[in-house]
């Protein structure tokens, strides 16, 4: 018997180093045994390979007796498991969530500002981000993490070489790639629980007025006034919040936008865009590549916590982060009465 085992054994060894599946390997020893059962009840006492197999022939019987009562009892077992699973996903304490999903929130659901109950909002929240470019990758990117339920992304533009030092979603390999579907690529890898849903689009009047009617929050990470003033408007005008942040060089800035509920809007703070020369673009100006990244992470924290309902927000403040000299400051921002996207309203 010695020489079956150890037969079985170096099949088990082969099988992975050729990963192959546990099942494929069991499937290899189970043909060796039913090899050798059939010598020794097909061949005659004292044949001289049933000498060399050893064992007798109801030694071998028995073995695959006592091996059929092992896998028949462990899969028993694992039919009452996934016939108890959905008495233990109903007591779970977000109730909707897959098992998978509780493990992955895990260290959200133990905090007491967001619990169970704020990650079902993010579950069932939808969020559409404006732009896939320096401020909107690392906010779709943390989005995606903190199990945001559907991710919109809008965006007309391409990934280039020059995106890759500061936008984190996208890679080398998926230059020339619409940034949207970049996105999508990299939170569907990240995060198979989002609805992640991408527009290969300018914002414009009627999309901007047609999506955001969809969406709970609106994110605008975009890099241009116009889309900035629209974005502003459309959502005020269907009275969605607005997390909107600007960066250039090595500043950022960022807010949440609500007049629905009584802050300014955009318009309120920023009545006109600069001009052209005050206000260069990353391109003419240049940006370092981490402040996106904390600028757009801090887009998404406002998010969260908007969500979620946890902590004190944005709202009717704008913060301003100087990355050069490590410095942050908080102001507080005051409505006017004349806006004329939001000075009628509440």
């Amino acid at each position: 018997m010695g020489l079956i085992f150890g037969i079985a054994l170096a099949l088990w060894g082969l099988g992975a180093l050729m990963k192959a599946s546990s099942r494929a390997r069991w499937g290899m020893i189970g043909a060796l045994y039913a090899g050798v059962l059939a010598v020794h009840l097909l061949l005659p006492e004292g044949n001289a390979l049933r000498m060399a197999i050893g064992g007798t022939r109801q030694g071998w019987l028995a073995l695959g007796v006592l091996v059929a009562l092992i896998v028949g009892y462990r899969l028993g077992l694992g039919a009452l498991r996934r016939r108890a699973t959905p008495e233990i996903q109903l007591a779970a304490p977000a109730g909707t969530f897959r098992p998978a999903e509780l493990d992955r929130y895990a260290r959200h659901i133990a905090l007491r500002e967001i619990g169970g109950p704020g990650q079902k909002r993010l579950k069932q929240a939808s969020v559409l981000v404006i732009g896939a470019g320096g401020l909107g990758a690392p906010a779709l990117m943390y989005l995606g993490a903190a199990g945001i339920g559907t991710l919109g992304v809008i965006d007309d533009d391409v990934v280039e070489n020059s995106n890759l030092h500061r936008q984190v979603i996208h890679t080398d390999a998926r230059i020339g790639m619409p940034k949207v579907f970049s996105a999508k690529e990299f939170l569907a890898a990240q995060n198979p629980f989002v609805d992640v849903r991408p527009y290969h689009r300018r914002l414009d009047e009627a999309s901007a007025r047609t999506l955001f009617a969809e969406y709970d929050l609106i994110l605008d990470g975009s890099d241009n006034f116009p889309t900035r003033y629209l974005a502003n408007r459309i959502a005020a005008e269907l009275g969605k919040p607005l997390i909107s942040a600007a960066i250039t060089q090595w500043e950022g800035q960022i807010s949440l936008f609500d007049p629905a509920h009584g802050t300014p809007c955009y318009e309120c703070v920023f009545p006109r865009a600069p001009a052209p020369d005050l206000a260069p673009s990353c391109a003419e100006a240049g940006v370092v590549g981490a402040l996106p990244g904390v600028m757009g992470a801090m887009m998404a924290m406002e998010a969260i916590k908007a969500i979620a309902q946890a902590g004190e927000g944005l709202r009717g403040r704008m913060l301003i982060h100087d990355a050069l000299y490590a410095e942050t400051r908080v102001i507080t921002l005051t409505r006017r009465a004349d806006c004329p996207v939001c000075g009628a309203r509440g």
